[in-house]
């Protein structure tokens, strides 16, 4: 599924970040997400610390971090990775808990912490004194506009949101969304890191709920949530009848299961009453039970071994 925009401009190498002056990230937050960016930024090149909140997130992103190498070196992994630059990926990565030492020397944070508008604030209200002048601070945030942030950031012309779709590697897109105070040349330069750690940039003129990706995206997942949840057909059925029909290499809920049935859970909780009907199913006969999608190894399908993916 790697991007038919243009993949010719995509540099997958491990030395891609090297023309790009933001070659020191962190990256706030270690879960599925925030894990993907910041080894795939490790992989082609920059200096990563991956911050989290305590030992025990810090212990999971470690097994998040190896599981990911080694999953690079998969025929679903990344074309061209050989054991020698996924170790060297492990390398450029470091961990840390103290929110001042993560990002002392960045000239990139990337914001991957839980969609929760308060708690984004509440952290760029603390990074705003701990970060260099120079450094762009850019928000991974799926659901909320950059606007929403801007002003607890302390840096408006240096902050945008920068967001990757999951299965990075292979779902290779980011797109760039600023403000009205976001600077071109700060813009510019997220777009060639983008470029640079392997993605296909994509670059809106304006900012817009659900930046391209999920625009298309959610009003497709909510039809087959809504078809299940009224008992039309169950997600094998739907799956199959948008692959064939499409060419589509997954159906919605497989889809659902590579994002993660926690994030579609609280996507839904926030919707009308079919989708808080389908996140009640959701928590009921997934979460409740430990089955997340596919990261867990199951979820509305069942996979061979739980995945760091």
């Amino acid at each position: 599924m790697t991007s038919p925009l243009d993949p010719a401009t995509a540099s997958h190498g491990p030395d891609a970040a090297s023309a790009t002056p933001l070659s020191r990230v962190t990256v706030l937050g270690t879960g599925v997400l925030g894990a993907q960016i910041a080894f795939q930024a490790a992989y082609t090149g920059s200096d990563v610390v991956a911050y989290d909140i305590g030992d025990e997130q810090i212990a999971v992103a470690r097994a998040r971090f190896e599981g990911l190498a080694a999953t690079y070196l998969t025929p679903q992994g990344l074309p061209g990775a050989t054991e020698q630059t996924t170790q060297e990926a492990l390398r450029r990565v470091t961990f840390s808990t103290d929110l001042a030492e993560a990002v002392t020397d960045a000239d990139l944070v990337v914001e991957a912490v839980p969609e929760s508008l308060q708690l984004k604030r509440d952290l760029y209200g603390r990074l705003a004194p701990l970060l260099p002048e120079r450094t762009v601070l850019a928000t991974n945030s799926s659901t909320l506009l950059p606007s929403d942030l801007v002003d607890a950031t302390g840096r408006p012309e240096k902050f945008l949101a920068l967001h990757f779709a999951n299965l990075i590697w292979v779902n290779n897109t980011a797109e760039v969304m600023g403000t009205p105070a976001t600077s071109p040349e700060v813009f510019r330069s997220v777009v060639e890191f983008a470029r640079g750690m392997g993605m296909v940039p994509i670059e809106l003129k304006k900012e817009q709920p659900g930046y391209v990706l999920n625009s298309l995206l959610v009003p497709l997942l909510n039809a087959a949530s809504a078809l299940l949840v009224k008992g039309v057909a169950d997600p094998e059925t739907v799956d199959t009848t948008w692959r064939i029909g499409t060419g589509a290499p997954f159906g919605p809920f497989q889809i659902m299961d590579v994002v993660g049935l926690r994030t579609v859970h609280a996507v839904s909780v926030a919707g009308g009453p079919e989708g808080r009907a389908f996140a009640e199913m959701i928590q009921r006969d997934y979460l409740d039970r430990g089955a997340t999608g596919r990261e867990s190894g199951e979820g509305f399908y069942s996979y061979p071994a739980p995945s760091a993916e």
